[in-house]
């Protein structure tokens, strides 16, 4: 039979180990991710293929995340106010950030940025491409293919202008990526938006632009302009007889608008994959495809890692074109 003592010493322990289940229970548990709406910052103004990817894609993932998804523009400075806001957010999950092909063009277009792409960041997956394509007012320009833009450019430098929606912005680099590969004089217009610059070249004001698909095509349809080529390394399946830029006669030209969601550094890698995870469910769905499809965005998706990849390769890439070319954001 067991002494006093030794029952006696068992009480505490007991004692301690109920009490530790007690507090267990009454203690909050820790709340799944996410338990509240996220919000979705767009750098840009209401109404571009930016802002209809995150619109899209959030109202698809707020189903799967069982949360709302609350798509906030903060447009400005090429995309810049959004950034730094995101950038100085809490590394929680619950803001993230749709960006393009400025995060890898904006360090050297502007020289000194109150925020770092690489190291203010987390990547989470790319979202998709929305090709542009060279095109021409139909009434005032009869090239129809590169070969006879290059010709034309060449046989009267300088002559031929092209319009974009501002300098450092994908319409203009892809101008700029252009003349320096087929080694021609065309000279560069910038507006303050694509829209003014469209109007011009409707206008006949500017001899080509390189478009996004999603403002070019309904003007393309309509027989006002005539496309040229897309600047993406496939052919884009909104104009699938228009053959690319580097399959028409300038070998290795490739410039892929492409749209990326990221997070703010140091987000918990377990609410990335969660992220990444319905940004990837999302995509592969037809209905979200169908959307996407209407402004002429093809999807991707990727790893975040693969992303990391991703944006290094273009820093590098248009950080070199941006430097040769003496390229300002002013």
């Amino acid at each position: 039979m067991k002494s006093l003592l030794q029952r006696s010493a068992r009480v505490p322990a007991a004692f301690a180990i109920s009490a530790s289940l007690l507090l267990a229970a009454a203690a909050p548990a820790h709340a799944a991710y996410p338990d509240h709406p996220i919000r979705w910052v767009v750098p840009f103004p209401a109404g571009g293929a930016m802002d209809n990817i995150a619109r899209t894609l959030g109202e698809d993932m707020s189903k799967s995340l069982g949360q709302a998804i609350v798509v906030e523009n903060r447009p400005g400075a090429g995309g810049n106010i959004g950034a730094e806001m995101v950038a100085r957010s809490p590394a929680d999950g619950y803001t993230l950030i749709i960006v393009a092909n400025g995060m890898a063009v904006n360090p050297a277009l502007y020289g000194k940025l109150s925020y770092d792409p690489i190291k203010d960041f987390a990547p989470v997956s790319l979202l998709a491409v929305v090709p542009n394509v060279l095109v021409a007012n139909k009434a005032k320009n009869p090239q129809k293919t590169v070969a006879e833009v290059i010709a034309s450019a060449k046989a009267k430098p300088g002559k031929y202008t092209y319009a974009s929606a501002g300098n450092g912005t994908s319409i203009h680099l892809a101008g700029e990526l252009f003349t320096s590969m087929a080694h021609v004089d065309l000279l560069h217009i910038p507006y303050k938006g694509s829209g003014p610059a469209m109007t011009d070249l409707l206008g006949g004001q500017v001899d080509y632009m390189f478009d996004s698909i999603t403002s070019a095509k309904p003007h393309i349809d309509s027989g006002k302009l005539t496309p040229i080529a897309v600047t993406t390394s496939k052919r884009s399946t909104a104009l699938p007889n228009v053959p690319t830029v580097a399959e028409a006669g300038v070998p290795g030209y490739e410039l892929s608008p492409w749209f990326a969601a990221f997070v703010p550094a140091k987000t918990p890698q377990a609410v990335i994959d969660t992220l990444n995870r319905a940004m990837l469910e999302s995509l592969k769905k037809p209905s979200v495809q169908q959307r996407l499809a209407g402004i002429g965005a093809e999807p991707i998706g990727s790893t975040p890692a693969q992303l990391k990849d991703h944006l290094a390769k273009e820093t590098v890439k248009w950080g070199t074109l941006i430097r040769e070319r003496g390229i300002h954001a002013d």
